[in-house]
């Protein structure tokens, strides 16, 4: 009688520890000794069921548990989470004194992956915990209105001595927002660490580490563009109002921000380019060396003479204002085509002053005047056939019909002598509107329009 006293208060100790071990959920490392589990000296079912019961009870593994024993044989029913919980019971009760079989009926149940009561008790304590911050969380909130008010003064004062420094916009735009930024972050520090999200924020930053890598894809071109944007600002192979041909446009530079170079092409067009593209590709300036050599090229007969030819379009191209004496001008054959000598003409302007356009246009025009004047044919090799030796031509004709086509001849010579006079009178044109350039045209339409960060947002 004192040793079954004994076990009950043994079983009912196991109770109270697997109850103060933690819930009945909770996933307790319970081991089973090698040792046989003693009932009494002379145990009957009854008492190896309710000593298997308690033990059970105590382990919280199982939901719905019935234990009965006939003729030294256990029954196990009921409900267990686990394979292992399971098996667990059989070794159990087949270590039990005087059990001769264990019938294990337990049904594995896995449990659900959200618990009601769980979720709720969750929610409850993650309410309470917002509550408690929440005075903490508006100190913090103050602290980055000031730091951002902060940013905002201290990006006003530095920009006077940024100015008496450089005179690079780019570079004091860049220091401007790196001050200011440098003032937020620092407000973004002590907003976190007053309104206590500090471990938080660290755990979403640095937890898995997929976090940053996409960031970081997401902020490469970012960053390459920021840097690209300092480079050009302190190499300088442009300036503002330049025209640059670069990854195959060609405009007057706008403005250079962070992120890309704003070009106006000669066709009032927006164009922006990635600084890093501007940085890494071939650039070209067409601004930096004011003086430009234009090219053109201009077919003769094989028939001509192509030192008059040369000497024609030489003196067209000394007497024009436009052009100039130093470097002096060329004229070279070039090519011998299938109908044409063909001569290359080289020639510089001040790409300041004229347009490279307007001038090729008023020079290809009166040097082909010039040429026809001095009688130097000018064939198509599309449509002409040279007959070197002559075709000769059988028919007989009138004094009359000669005398007609005397006159148209005379007629045509005229015309043509006609046109060329009017083409050599003039350097240039009303059609060709000038010989300046149009590089202040651009800069005033680029002054004048909209530039495309300055329009209503996309999004509404």
């Amino acid at each position: 009688m004192r040793r079954g006293v004994w076990w009950i208060a043994w079983g009912v100790g196991l109770v109270f520890a697997g109850a103060a071990a933690g819930q009945p959920d909770t996933e307790a490392q319970l081991e089973t000794t090698e040792q046989t589990v003693r009932v009494d000296d002379s145990a009957a079912d009854v008492d190896i069921a309710e000593r298997l019961r308690e033990i059970f009870t105590a382990s919280g593994r199982y939901d719905g548990l019935v234990v009965e024993v006939r003729d030294g044989i256990v029954f196990i029913d009921g409900v267990a989470t686990q394979d292992d919980h399971k098996q667990w019971a059989t070794d159990l009760a087949r270590r039990t004194e005087d059990v001769v079989a264990v019938v294990n009926n337990l049904e594995v149940v896995p449990p659900p992956v959200l618990e009601q009561v769980t979720f709720t008790a969750e929610l409850i304590d993650i309410g309470r915990e917002a509550l408690r911050s929440l005075p903490w969380v508006g100190l913090g909130l103050v602290i980055l209105a000031v730091s951002l008010v902060v940013a905002w003064l201290v990006v006003r004062l530095i920009d006077w001595p940024l100015r008496r420094a450089t005179d690079s916009r780019l570079l004091r735009n860049v220091a401007r927002k790196a001050a200011g930024l440098v003032v937020v972050v620092a407000g973004v520090v002590l907003f976190l660490r007053v309104s206590g999200l500090t471990a938080v924020a660290l755990t979403v930053l640095s937890g898995t580490g997929l976090f940053g890598l996409i960031v970081g894809f997401a902020f490469r071109d970012i960053a390459e563009n920021f840097l690209a944007s300092i480079l050009l600002s302190v190499q300088t192979p442009f300036r503002l109002g330049d025209v640059i041909e670069v990854a195959g446009y060609t405009g007057v530079v706008q403005k250079v921000t962070p992120r890309g170079t704003v070009l106006v092409d000669f066709d009032g067009n927006h164009i922006q380019i990635a600084n890093s593209t501007v940085y890494k590709s071939t650039l070209k300036n067409l601004t930096a060396n004011p003086q430009m050599r234009v090219q053109i090229d201009l077919g003769i007969g094989y028939d001509a003479s192509v030192k008059r030819a040369q000497e024609v379009v030489m003196d067209l191209l000394r007497g024009h204002s436009a052009v100039l004496d130093d470097p002096e001008p060329m004229v070279l054959v070039d090519t011998l085509g299938a109908a044409t000598i063909n001569l290359r003409i080289y020639f510089w302007i001040d790409g300041h002053e004229h347009s490279l356009l307007k001038i090729k246009s008023a020079v290809v025009r009166r040097a082909l005047r010039a040429v026809e004047r001095a009688g130097i044919s000018l064939p198509d090799e599309a449509r002409e056939v040279i007959f070197p030796q002559g075709v000769p031509v059988a028919g007989g004709g009138g004094e009359a019909d000669r005398e007609a086509v005397e006159r148209a001849s005379a007629e045509q010579r005229q015309r043509r002598d006609d046109a060329a006079a009017a083409d050599l009178a003039e350097e240039t044109t009303e059609a060709e509107g000038g010989l300046t350039s149009e590089v202040p045209e651009i800069r005033e339409q680029a002054a004048r329009s909209r530039e495309p960060e300055g329009g209503p947002g996309i999004v509404d």
